[in-house]
């Protein structure tokens, strides 16, 4: 199981790429592996306030709907938007193609309350 050590991760399985003070975040590969096949992904719209353990979205997949929860507090300056007309890149793609949404941080102190990749793969058992 994939879990890319340049990235930072939460314990709800969001990945966390941090680029200046702008974040990019998708769902874990753990996570999609235990979603399922994905059908439907809810997505903010840019511009949208984000609040840190708030939901900004969701994942629907044959099995369940899950929520996608913000590892960060700040604002949507972009969304994935092919993820609307292709959800699978979320099962095939999951670090690359399906990217969530970009974020601008508010407080970048939120950096370091997420988890390192050592720390992620030890939560999932890896």
């Amino acid at each position: 199981m994939a879990v890319p050590s340049e990235l930072k991760y939460s314990k709800e399985h969001e990945w966390i790429k941090v680029e200046g003070n702008t974040v990019t975040i998708g769902i874990t590969e753990y996570a999609q592996s235990e979603l399922g096949d994905i059908v439907f992904v809810e997505l903010p719209e840019v511009d949208d306030d984000i609040q840190e353990g708030d939901t900004f979205g969701s994942v629907e997949s044959v099995k369940t709907v899950s929520e996608l929860y913000a590892p960060v507090t700040g604002k949507v300056v972009e969304a994935n938007e092919e993820l609307e007309d292709s959800p699978e890149f979320v099962n095939e793609s999951p670090y690359e193609k399906a990217w969530m949404v970009k974020v601008e941080v508010s407080d970048l102190d939120q950096l370091n309350e997420l988890l390192s990749a050592e720390q992620y793969s030890e939560m999932i058992g890896e």
